[in-house]
């Protein structure tokens, strides 16, 4: 869970969002995501943050990972119906 946790930190600092663990849950509990839905397509992203998801993807390096697990996590609510 630590790494994890240190994984999506570096992520929202990277995307300019409060990393705190508590700040990171409350986003993805906030901001669940439909199946249907990529994580790098939601609304609540900006032009940069959205670029820097599908760079991070299109890369398939360490943030990918990282964006995956986000992705996941947005997604939990929508997968547990």
């Amino acid at each position: 869970m630590e790494l994890e946790n240190h994984t999506l930190s570096t992520l929202f600092q990277q995307l300019g969002l409060d990393n705190s663990a508590s700040n990171i849950d409350a986003f993805i509990e906030k901001h669940q995501l439909p199946n249907d839905q990529k994580v790098s397509d939601a609304d609540f992203w900006n032009e940069a943050q959205a670029a820097l998801l599908k760079e991070a993807i299109l890369a398939d390096g360490p943030e990918a990972l990282w964006v995956d697990e986000l992705n996941v996590r947005l997604h939990s609510d929508a997968n547990a119906a």
